[in-house]
């Protein structure tokens, strides 16, 4: 028999059973396969949204009555930024004393920190290799009436 091109056989009626319970077989471990995937996906859900609330409530401010509050954090200062005049007038220094050999460029650039280092060192000030209130002082730059205040 021939169907548009396509020849049709009918199977034995043993044969048509075994391939049904065959195809039965598949989809009932294709069904087992997707509730597992699906049980590990919620489990894992789960599992993270309580990291999430371990971390939410580790993290509270809230103190107990027993006196063992946290110390809030130190509120930060103004923070000291030389100008760039300042930074020419000391890379002109840096340059006379010999700890920089660039030009003044009025930028604080690796090599400007380099020779303040040694600036530093040499005078025997804290070694930071930036231009701060103490630094600029000793090399006598004239600080503005804000960084007097700081």
């Amino acid at each position: 028999m021939s169907f548009y091109g396509r020849s049709l056989m009918i199977l034995p009626l043993s044969q048509q059973s075994s391939n049904a319970a065959l195809t039965l077989r598949v989809f009932t471990k294709k069904k087992d396969q997707m509730k597992k995937i699906v049980s590990t996906l919620l489990l894992l859900l789960f599992m993270f949204a309580m990291t999430a609330a371990a971390q939410n409530a580790n993290s509270s401010t809230t103190t107990s009555g027993s006196g063992s509050a946290t110390k809030p954090a130190k509120k930060r200062g103004p923070v000291f930024r030389a100008s760039k005049d300042q930074i020419q007038q000391a890379q002109k220094i840096l340059k006379d004393r010999g700890f920089y050999a660039g030009e003044q460029t009025g930028k604080l650039d690796a090599d400007t920190r380099t020779g303040l280092k040694k600036y530093q060192t040499a005078e025997t000030l804290k070694v930071t290799g930036t231009l701060n209130k103490v630094t600029l002082e000793r090399m006598g730059v004239t600080l503005t009436d804000k960084q007097r205040a700081m």
